[in-house]
């Protein structure tokens, strides 16, 4: 208990800093769960497909053709839909159980700490996503 204490306390006295690592932190591990727990490679073929859809969409002047295309186009953001979730449901109720006790932490000392959570987040995920490879 004195350790959580001493954490606590040293996130509350410099709060835009254990945010940053925190956010870091947990970005980094949502992106190795999503690394690991989908078919990098299948995902990645969807998205070079949706890629090739696109180009044929914007030249296409038939309906009757950009129907089907976007029929596709449902269809491959479905699966990748599908293939997201898996790490979602692995990540949850761990991350929602730090957030809840984040909030109880910088709430009281800092009332926009989400704002700085998300940016810090953001960043860190088109870094990480990048340097990790992932789809």
């Amino acid at each position: 208990m004195i350790v959580v204490m001493t954490i606590t306390e040293l996130m509350t006295s410099n709060p835009r800093i254990s945010i940053a690592v925190f956010s870091i932190t947990v970005t980094f591990l949502s992106t190795l769960a999503q690394k690991w727990l989908t078919n990098q490679e299948h995902l990645r073929s969807l998205k070079k497909r949706q890629k090739e859809i696109q180009k044929e969409l914007k030249g296409c002047k038939d309906q009757c053709v950009m129907k089907e295309l976007n029929s596709e186009m449902m269809k491959l953001t479905g699966v990748m839909f599908k293939s997201s979730m898996k790490p979602m449901f692995a990540t949850m109720i761990p991350f929602l159980i730090l957030f809840w006790w984040l909030r109880g932490v910088y709430s009281p000392i800092l009332s926009s700490w989400i704002w700085y959570y998300i940016g810090y987040s953001i960043v860190a995920s088109i870094i990480l996503r990048k340097v990790l490879k992932v789809a």
